[in-house]
Formats: C-alpha cells, structure tokens, sequence
C-alpha cells in the first residue's frame, strides 16, 4: 500500500485549482468508489480487529493502531448492503473527518487518480444506493461513486446538533429574522446540520448543492441589480463539492467586483493549518472544522453583531 499513497504528499498542490484527488477502492462487486485523498491519513491490510459490546453493527470492531484505538466502520454493510466476508484479505482506509478518525474496511484498494470537481457529478436518481452517494464520475470508462461519509458518520456515530442555551440571546436572535445566509454544501445530512443551526439562529437559509450552483445563483441575483452585500449576511460553504469546489467559488465571488464582498465562511471537514492558509490564498474571510453547532452560530452571531456597528 505504500506505492498506493506515494502521491498524498503532493495532493496539496491540487489545492485552489478545483482539482482533487480519488483514491479508488472496492467493495463486495466490482462498482469502483472513490474517497478524497486529502481525507486519507493511511491504508493498510485489515489488522486483527477487537469486538466490543455494544457496537453499532456496522462497525466490525476497534483496532489498535499507531498507539491509538479505531472503530473500523465495513462501508458495505454502512451503505446498505451485507458485511464484507474475508477480513484475512479486506484492506482498512484510516481516515480523518470532523477531527475524528475511523478505519473503512474495504475488499480491495485500487490506485489514485488525479481528476476535475467539474468532472466530479451529483449523483444520477436511481443509481443504487443513490441515498449514500454524494457524487459521481467515471475513470477510465467506468462510473466511480463517492459515498456521502458525513452521513454514514452521522448515523454510526451522532453529533450534537442543537446549539447551547444561552449563546443566542433575543437581541440577536430578533435581528437575524431579517437576514439571509447561503449555504453551500453537497452531503444532504451536511446541508440539514448547518440549516437547522442557522435557523435556530433565526436566519433565513437559502440552500446550494455545489459550488457552480451557488457561484450562478449569485451572479443572476447582481444581473437583476440586487446589490449581493445587502441581500446575504453571509455566505457558509463546504470545500469538497462536485462542479466547483468551495475555494474555487471563493476565488470566483472575489473575482466579481459585485460579489466581492461578501463575507465567506467556509465550512469543512477538511482540518487543519494548511486549510486555513489555502483560506486566505483565495481570500475567504474565515474557516470553521465541522461540526460545532455552537461556533457555527456564534460566527453567524458575529456578523450580525458587526453589522450592527
């Protein structure tokens, strides 16, 4: 497997070019699937795994790895279908999301692929276990899906979703009933996470599955004369998306002399130092790791309360 990742010290020179990189794997069949390699902190034969009570059933059971003790989630049996058989020749994808990491048992892994997010697709209705894909593209003639992880996490292992008593406070929560905010994200259980919040808040949400969905929504709004600035308090998004990921799209809205100011959250589970200096290479205002209901909205919170001068 050390062949397999020799190319993950380069893949943050990807980074602002809406490029990524997949590492490929499969599964019980054939179907080739893809994960971001930025989320891959290393792959490796399944080690011997440790059951314990209590388990979510897709989780075959814990590892002790590198000092440290991992649920290892069988992504087949996750995504709807039986759990993986021959453990003996099962591969684990070691993987960091939301600084959490957690190994995916896999039958094989196969190479990494350097591609386009504009070659990167929401999925097709009816593709399977469409509900657990957040993407699609094709490598070499054959489809690659990309499983929705945010929201198999969220089901093996629930974060807190409600924001704490007392961060909002009435003043706020009156004004924000006036406000507007973008939020730009591919995961459907992602993009109810951050709505819900903001709407405890008491924004209002207008939602966008990808980057080049919200980057045209925001350029109709200027052509029809509406001054962006005033219409949105802000604008929250995800960085891995299918068409155009998020610094791309920050990149295109600072590009706009009638976007360009609009404040840019971007919103990931992506971690990170180097994130945060990719997020000021293409000029967003501010970088959140997901997923902290409570800072979300005190950023949020934030706003409103400069705005209020």
């Amino acid at each position: 497997m050390a062949g397999v990742m020799d190319s993950v010290n380069q893949r943050t020179q990807l980074v602002g070019q809406n490029r990524l990189e997949l590492l490929l794997f499969r599964l019980a069949g054939n179907q080739l699937y893809g994960i971001n390699v930025f989320k891959v902190k290393e792959v490796l034969q399944c080690p011997k795994l440790t059951l314990l009570p209590r388990l979510n059933p897709v989780v075959r059971g814990v590892a002790h790895i590198r000092g440290g003790t991992l649920p290892i989630i069988d992504l087949n049996k996750a995504t709807g279908g039986p759990g993986l058989d021959d453990l003996s020749t099962a591969f684990v994808i070691i993987t960091e999301y939301n600084y959490r990491v957690q190994g995916f048992l896999v039958r094989s892994v196969e190479r990494i692929v350097n591609m386009n997010w504009s070659d990167i697709h929401p999925p097709p209705r009816g593709t399977g276990r469409d509900h657990y894909l957040t993407a699609v593209t094709r490598v070499d003639e054959q489809m690659v899906e990309i499983i929705d992880v945010e929201k198999i996490l969220a089901e093996v292992v629930p974060t807190v979703e409600t924001i704490t008593a007392g961060v909002i406070d009435e003043q706020t929560h009156t004004e924000a009933h006036a406000r507007r905010v973008l939020i730009v994200d591919d995961s459907s259980v992602a993009r109810k996470q951050v709505a819900r919040c903001l709407q405890e808040v008491g924004v209002e949400v207008i939602a966008m599955n990808d980057g080049q969905q919200a980057l045209n929504y925001l350029r109709e709004m200027a052509d029809q004369g509406d001054k962006v600035t005033d219409e949105l308090l802000m604008m929250v998004s995800d960085i891995e998306m299918p068409e155009m990921d998020g610094y791309t799209l920050t990149a295109e809205v600072r590009n706009d002399p009638r976007l360009v100011g609009l404040h840019i959250l971007l919103h990931t589970s992506l971690s990170g130092v180097f994130n945060q200096a990719m997020v000021k290479k293409v000029g967003a205002d501010d970088f959140l790791a997901k997923f902290k209901p409570d800072e979300l909205a005190q950023r949020v919170i934030d706003r409103l309360h400069a705005l209020r001068g």
